[in-house]
């Protein structure tokens, strides 16, 4: 059976509701472990809509199973609310969404990945870097006087046209 693949979403597509509710669900498991709290809880339909028209939604299944926002900054393409629904872990859509990010990047005239990861989330900062993403710096989030989140990259190689 093959996998579906990623559709991006339209302002106007009737799965906003879902992304929402499976990027809830999704991150709900870090809110006793991070500080400060998730700027998840200030999602909104109306802010994925806003996101749909200024960056890129994508997700994977009718559900959907899974998702990722993308956005270009001046030298990258960022990555941003990476979900999958907890029941469909562990089948490669984090994976497939994280090529898709490369091919878009690609196509953006990028050749970096960028994400950022809560410090406390060392699960995640693990997992990305076996995805080839590297850390290369921290940030703070305002009002705090320590880094809260870690800025992790991924050189984009791009395949060389063989001279046939």
């Amino acid at each position: 059976m093959n996998k579906p693949l990623p559709a991006r979403l339209s302002p106007d597509s009737p799965l906003l509701p879902d992304v929402l509710a499976l990027i809830q669900d999704a991150f709900a498991y870090m809110a006793p472990r991070i500080d400060p709290p998730s700027s998840m809880h200030r999602l909104t339909v109306e802010s994925i809509k806003e996101h749909c028209k200024t960056g890129e939604v994508w997700v994977i299944g009718d559900r959907p199973d899974a998702c990722i926002f993308l956005r270009s900054k001046s030298d990258c393409l960022y990555m941003g609310r990476l979900a999958v629904r907890e029941d469909m872990r562990g089948k490669g859509l984090a994976k497939s969404l994280i090529q898709l990010a490369e091919q878009r990047a690609v196509e953006h005239g990028f050749a970096v990945l960028e994400l950022e990861t809560r410090i406390e989330l060392t699960e995640n900062h693990r997992t990305f870097e076996r995805m080839g993403f590297v850390k290369t710096g921290d940030g703070t989030h305002e009002g705090f006087d320590r880094p809260t989140y870690i800025i992790m990259r991924k050189p984009i190689v791009t395949p060389t046209p063989s001279a046939d």
